[in-house]
């Protein structure tokens, strides 16, 4: 008798049928699969499998799924549609999902598919497209259920049994008052087990402020992590609400910065690892062209001292070192300052600390490693002098590479100038310049 454990995984499943070109056992495994799982072997598929299984699916799994695809893929995934197919897609999503897939078209394509819809549908889109994707309205969705302060807990209770279902992750009623603004929030929990006839106004939450809709997504995400939220309200300027955000929609924040604060260090613009080659090669080619030009810089800088080289063929060898211990140094600084960046940690009161912080850092490790540098070179080469000089560079370069590391991502945010994408490049350009200015501009002095 077999055991749970030795029948295969639906993921296994799918695979052997792929493998044997059954089509229709392959859609019927994906019928049995969530919208989530069917994404996520989307996404992992190579172009080819990819239109595949899109065919396989079900108009109506077809977008759920769609909706839980990455942004690229998704809007691959609808660039061909006529507006009629679209808007049958978009009606059966939350509106938070279906604004962040029409601020994905264009807008002559957008406004067919609004034009389709019913005007009150239409209607509660438009207050959430008129926001931008990346702050609170964007996030929102306006499917919410609101009570009066007033009611007692008997009523708010046969008010909730009224409705077939209520919206996902709600674990709040919104308390607004005769003008729809926010005036607090009433837990679920809090109807089920307090006294029925007692009312809203003495049992509901008035601490936990609502958010506006023009706070920046990446607020929104800090305010969530800082107060274990499950939702929050979101008001206009005047407290009106316009909507709620969920978890759901905060957590797909928090991934798509990771995945850019990850792939902006490399210098990439890349979201999908199954890309095909002729989109990939273009994005990489752009961030490789500006490397190479900051390479060129720092070989201008060793051109300059060429026959200080040519003296000393020692240099050529120890070179490499001090540059290379200069952008580690600097892209650990770097790195530090990003993520206190992203955590919303940086500010006019804190800067200038961190930058000494990290200069003082590079100082103690320029200390330490050049004093193990120095006894290396002076034994390896039988020069004392090359000791000294390598020492003195590597010194340095490291309290360069702290300063540099921490101030230019405060820089290029005052500029308004993405520190994840352009810091890295920049950090080590200045590294390099540095360590070879300073070692071969002290082994001229000395060897002069």
């Amino acid at each position: 008798m077999n055991s749970p454990a030795n029948f295969p995984t639906k993921t296994e499943r799918l695979d052997i049928a792929l493998r044997s070109r059954t089509l229709g056992d392959v859609a019927g495994i994906l019928a049995e699969m969530s919208p989530g799982d069917v994404a996520y072997l989307i996404s992992s598929s190579p172009p080819d499998y990819r239109a595949v299984l899109l065919g396989l699916l079900e108009p109506e799994q077809e977008a759920l799924v769609v909706n839980e695809l990455p942004d690229e893929l998704r809007s691959a995934a609808l660039a061909d549609r006529e507006p009629e197919a679209l808007a049958e897609i978009v009606e059966q999503l939350d509106d938070d999902d279906v604004a962040d897939i029409l601020h994905e078209l264009p807008d002559e394509v957008t406004g067919q598919v609004l034009a389709i819809m019913d005007e009150q549908y239409r209607q509660r889109l438009q207050k959430v497209l008129s926001f931008s994707d990346d702050v609170a309205g964007g996030l929102m969705s306006t499917d919410t259920i609101t009570i009066r302060a007033d009611l007692t807990l008997d009523v708010v209770l046969r008010y909730l049994r009224r409705h077939a279902e209520i919206p996902p992750n709600t674990d709040n009623l919104i308390v607004v008052n005769r003008n729809d603004r926010f005036v607090g929030l009433l837990a679920i929990a809090t109807v089920l087990v307090s006294d029925p006839a007692v009312s809203v106004r003495e049992m509901m939450i008035t601490d936990q402020e609502a958010i506006n809709a023009d706070t920046p997504a990446t607020e929104v995400a800090r305010r969530f992590e800082r107060n274990d939220w499950i939702s929050a309200p979101v008001v206009d300027d005047a407290g009106k609400l316009l909507g709620r955000i969920t978890i759901d929609d905060v957590v797909d924040v928090i991934r798509e910065e990771a995945d850019h604060s990850l792939t902006s260090l490399a210098g990439l613009a890349e979201e999908d690892t199954f890309a095909p080659v002729w989109q990939s090669a273009p994005r990489r080619a752009i961030w490789l062209g500006v490397n190479l030009a900051t390479a060129l810089v720092a070989s201008s800088v060793i051109n300059v001292f060429q026959d200080t080289i040519e003296k000393v063929v020692a240099l050529a060898v120890l070179m490499p070192i001090v540059a290379s211990m200069g952008g580690i140094a600097g892209t650990q600084s770097l790195t530090i300052l990003i993520r206190a960046m992203a955590m919303g940690q940086i500010n006019d009161r804190n800067q200038l600390w961190l930058i000494g912080r990290e200069s003082l850092v590079g100082l103690i490790n320029g200390l330490l490693w050049a004093v193990v540098i120095a006894v290396t070179a002076s034994v390896w080469f039988g020069d004392p002098i090359l000791g000294v000089i390598i020492a003195c560079a590597m010194l340095i370069n490291l309290v360069t590479a702290g300063f540099t590391g921490a101030g230019l991502p405060i820089l290029l945010r005052k500029l308004r100038v993405d520190p994840a994408l352009a810091g890295g490049v920049l950090v080590t350009t200045v590294t390099d310049v540095m360590g070879f200015l300073a070692f071969l501009g002290l082994a001229t002095l000395f060897y002069r």
